[in-house]
């Protein structure tokens, strides 16, 4: 199988590890670091993210598109635990969809498909 994976920047690779693994339920494939700098690969399920600190030499504030069978579950399960600013909505383009950002200020754009009401 051919996966295309988003690298992702990070400040601190502990606080992503905190957010990713404890708050947003992924759960560490690789990681090396020395508890502040690092790469780690997380993975949830198919969905997976490389979490690169410092990707010194890349742009910032990414943005990774997770396509998921139910956004409304997904926020349900996350907002409990991480501050998302908008509940999830149907676009005129055919998904729903909402945004969570990580603690460096990167988007996770969870979509799925359109809710049946």
């Amino acid at each position: 199988m051919e996966l295309a994976v988003p690298v992702i920047p990070a400040d601190d690779i502990s606080i992503a590890k905190q957010f990713y693994v404890d708050k947003l339920g992924f759960r560490v494939t690789f990681e090396q670091s020395d508890g502040k700098t690092g790469i780690m690969g997380v993975q949830r399920g198919s969905i997976e993210i490389v979490i690169d600190a410092p990707m010194s030499g890349h742009g910032r504030q990414a943005c990774v598109s997770l396509r998921v069978n139910d956004a409304d579950a997904y926020y349900r399960e996350w907002c409990a635990r991480v501050d998302i600013k908008a509940p999830p909505r149907d676009e005129y383009w055919g998904a729903r969809t909402f945004s969570v950002h990580d603690p460096s200020d990167n988007t996770i754009f969870v979509v799925g498909p359109q809710s049946a009401a």
